[in-house]
């Protein structure tokens, strides 16, 4: 008589119950990790959803600025207490790169630019003497519509200060329209546009 190699039917029932219990196992981690994911997901949502609802005291929105946090850089700058880097939206990019402003060339209507404004720090990694990014402080944005704003050379202005306490982001009530005109009107001839687009 041969032997067998059919295993009993206990075996395989055992067999079968413990790869239920793994595939359970599976299941029940995949929808905790899907969870986890999902709940980052919506507190991100919501956090945009509440900086993107913030409107200034004069009516310029920040949800017209939705996505600058993946806008081209333009340029850069650096006082002794803040660290500049100003982006632009694609339309004023394309205005950029075909002369404005200058020789007569002017931002179009849609055109936004933001100046994002870091509290500076030393390196500590850096061999050498170096100021990078610490606590963000605030985002201050331009943004062209003649006909919305006309006594300002068409341009809108406003600040968004950040909390990094809070992580939120609040409209500030003494940055008004007329206050960043008056400041940019020493660059009326450039569009009331201080920063040019840096060669890279």
């Amino acid at each position: 008589m041969t032997g067998s190699t059919r295993k009993s039917p206990a075996k395989e029932q055992r067999k079968e119950k413990t790869e239920m219990r793994v595939n359970r196992i599976a299941i029940v981690a995949a929808a905790a990790l899907l969870g986890i994911l999902g709940g980052v997901m919506l507190c991100a949502q919501g956090q945009d959803k509440d900086k993107y609802s913030l409107v200034s005291p004069d009516g310029v929105a920040f949800t017209d600025f939705k996505g600058y946090e993946d806008w081209s850089v333009v340029s850069s700058a650096h006082q002794e207490e803040v660290l500049k880097v100003i982006v632009a939206n694609p339309e004023m990019i394309k205005a950029y790169k075909s002369g404005s402003p200058g020789d007569g060339h002017f931002f179009p209507d849609g055109s936004r630019i933001v100046k994002l404004q870091w509290k500076p720090k030393k390196s500590t990694e850096a061999p050498f003497v170096v100021d990078v990014p610490d606590v963000f402080k605030q985002a201050f944005v331009m943004e062209k519509d003649s006909k919305r704003f006309p006594k300002t050379g068409g341009w809108g202005y406003a600040v968004f200060n950040y909390d990094a306490a809070s992580g939120k982001f609040t409209p500030d009530p003494t940055a008004h329209a007329d206050c960043g005109n008056t400041c940019h009107m020493a660059v009326k001839a450039k569009d009331y546009i201080f920063h040019p687009y840096q060669i890279r």
